[in-house]
């Protein structure tokens, strides 16, 4: 059996609270790794109108507005696991990278198996900050985007912004490969 390709996907969310069920994912921004012109990025109507102001305020959004221009969850990931499929194609297998992943990771597997029953990353993710640490030996306190940034030099910035957000992580994740990859001497 021939061994599958990995496609790295980065993602980044953004929602209205902190947990999956009783709040919202709004936004959803993706980007292929190792291409970050392929994008995938949509606005989410609201499941609930549970909301932590802290959160709304971050990103600026609004449940009212998304309420109005959103799409239908089931519509959202419907999109996301076509685009998935066409970016990474039927031989290769999708690997979730975040920048905590386990955040994100937890809104997307929740929404894609509530609303398609089924998760085309399967039941696990990469996460940006782990990966950071085995990398560069630092401790957890220092795996913050801004303290990466400081050693990395990514040219992008983040904005709370979904997809700019996830094409940020994207040159993240291939400064951090860029220090695995070396040799070593």
């Amino acid at each position: 059996m021939r061994k599958k390709h990995e496609v790295y996907i980065s993602i980044d969310v953004e929602t209205s609270g902190p947990i999956p069920g009783e709040y919202s994912m709004l936004t959803i921004g993706a980007c292929n790794v190792d291409e970050p012109d392929q994008v995938f990025s949509c606005n989410l109507k609201p499941i609930s109108t549970n909301a932590d102001p802290e959160a709304l305020a971050v990103t600026g959004l609004s449940l009212e507005a998304l309420e109005h221009e959103g799409l239908h969850p089931e519509v959202a990931m419907s999109q996301f696991q076509s685009w998935v499929e066409k970016v990474v194609g039927k031989e290769n297998l999708p690997v979730f990278v975040g920048l905590n992943a386990p955040f994100d990771w937890s809104f997307v597997n929740y929404y894609f198996h509530r609303y398609l029953q089924t998760n085309p990353f399967g039941f696990t993710a990469l996460d940006i900050k782990s990966l950071y640490m085995g990398a560069t030996g630092s401790e957890w306190v220092n795996t913050r985007s801004s303290q990466m940034a400081v050693r990395l030099q990514p040219k992008l910035k983040p904005d709370h912004q979904a997809l700019h957000d996830a094409q940020y992580q994207a040159e993240l994740f291939r400064l951090i490969r860029e220090i695995i990859q070396r040799p070593e001497g």
